[in-house]
């Protein structure tokens, strides 16, 4: 019965461990939609006439780094048991 409780102990462990490591996953894509804005704010003040592409490869690297922290939030769902 001690096993079972020891058990169930490390597992809830384990499942706790899995959101803090999302928590500290999630820093990657923050940092990249920080510099992926910044840099595309810096890009439309040297270069005003053509913010209609800047705002398109904007869109497209936000897209990016946020597809990643959308994996990392479905992973814990497709592994954990």
């Amino acid at each position: 019965m001690s096993a079972t409780l020891e058990l169930a102990a490390v597992t809830g462990d384990i499942k706790a461990l899995g959101s803090i490591g999302y928590g500290l996953a999630a820093i990657g894509p923050g940092i990249g939609v920080g510099i992926v804005f910044g840099k595309g704010t810096e890009a439309l003040a040297r270069q005003p006439e053509a913010a209609g592409l800047i705002r398109a490869n904007q869109i497209l690297g936000f897209a990016f780094c946020e597809a990643l922290a959308l994996i990392g939030i479905v992973m814990p769902f497709v592994y954990g048991s």
